[in-house]
């Protein structure tokens, strides 16, 4: 999973780096009530995770499923206007607060350290995430980073007025895998095949988180 995920946090940091995020810092995001300067930043602490996550000392704490993580995330579900998703908006426009040259020159930094520390762990490496108080193998937990950039990179560069751009294969299929999984948990087998395959019962939303 290791080149999936660098190789799609090297399209975000590219993103990053572009004239047209930083001209656009100070307005509304795609999403709402976050500038595209705090959509940035929070598109950035993905890779920043990462790095925090392979400083920590491996997990004593056995690692968990990656769907157990998902069912447990206190964010999914979570009012726009409450407690979590604030957090989650503050942390972003922290992030940014260092504008969009620095933020993205640090992305880049933060990328090339990675190259060489995941060169140096195996898959099954156990990463204990302090701010959920569980562990998930590395390889899951990459997963969960790639997943979180492809979703934001779309919003950013929509955000932008950028066209969106696609993923490896390599990251692209794990990311539909684990989408396609949480939303047959949430919706039911029967809505995601009807979704996919008889428009005419097709739900109304299949969404995944």
């Amino acid at each position: 999973m290791n080149d999936a995920y660098l190789s799609t946090a090297g399209q975000a940091v590219a993103l990053l780096e572009t004239s047209e995020v930083a001209e656009a810092w100070e307005q509304p995001s795609a999403l709402a009530m976050m500038t595209v300067g705090g959509l940035a930043g929070h598109l950035a602490y993905q890779i920043f995770s990462v790095s925090s996550a392979l400083r920590e000392p491996e997990s004593r704490t056995a690692p968990i499923p990656l769907l157990e993580h998902y069912a447990r995330a206190a964010w999914i579900g979570a009012p726009l206007d409450g407690e979590v998703n604030a957090g989650i908006r503050a942390k972003g426009t922290d992030v940014a607060a260092e504008g969009a040259a620095a933020l993205a020159a640090r992305a880049r930094t933060a990328l090339a350290e990675q190259r060489t520390e995941l060169a140096k762990r195996a898959g099954d490496h156990e990463v204990f995430m302090p701010q959920t108080g569980w562990a998930l193998r590395l390889d899951d937990f990459l997963v969960t980073r790639t997943l979180e950039l492809a979703v934001h990179m779309d919003d950013l560069a929509v955000s932008a007025g950028l066209d969106v751009q696609e993923l490896p294969e390599a990251a692209f299929d794990p990311v539909l895998v684990l989408l396609t999984r949480l939303a047959a948990r949430r919706h039911g087998q029967a809505a995601l095949l009807r979704a996919l395959t008889r428009v005419e019962r097709a739900p109304a939303a299949i969404n995944a988180i």
